[in-house]
């Protein structure tokens, strides 16, 4: 399969989705931010010193998932049906883990969608956590699931432990 968004001469243009039959349409993208264990007890305990984290990332990440096409610059304006942002501390590897899951009813995927909503929710942790912990690391952001299309069904085989 050639690369879809470069043209015979090798220049960007926007892929035509115009022939292609709509479809039911969801993706899956997870992520983590790592942070030092009083870090996350700060989240925990609802001390952090810009607000709820996890509920501003939450948002974050929804509002994200609608502006993927004005920060991805070949990435087409299309309907999202909807838009789920789970954001939860996990003590045992001291971090905050994220996973999106965005569905749509139309002519291309929805996965640029769902990596920009955990990106930005990352981001968001970072954001209200840095005055607290500069070394925390944002990883790992990658997509797991995708259905629909012509494709059909994408999973991600489980990996190493790191997961």
């Amino acid at each position: 399969m050639g690369i879809t968004h470069l043209d015979s001469r090798g220049k960007a243009r926007m892929v035509g989705i115009g022939d292609k039959n709509s479809t039911d349409r969801t993706a899956v993208a997870t992520g983590v931010v790592r942070m030092r264990p009083d870090t996350l007890r700060l989240i925990s305990d609802g001390a952090a010193p810009k607000g709820d984290v996890l509920a501003a990332a939450r948002i974050a990440g929804i509002m994200a998932a609608k502006k993927a096409p004005e920060l991805v610059p070949l990435c087409h304006n299309i309907l999202i049906n909807s838009i789920q942002v789970d954001v939860e501390p996990d003590e045992s590897s001291s971090s905050v883990k994220i996973r999106a899951t965005v569905s749509s009813h139309g002519k291309t995927g929805v996965e640029i969608e769902a990596l920009t909503a955990v990106s930005v929710a990352a981001i968001t942790v970072y954001d209200m956590l840095k005055a607290v912990d500069r070394g925390m690391v944002i990883h790992d952001v990658k997509l797991v699931e995708k259905k629909g299309g012509k494709s059909g069904h994408y999973l991600r085989e489980i990996e190493t432990a790191k997961e």
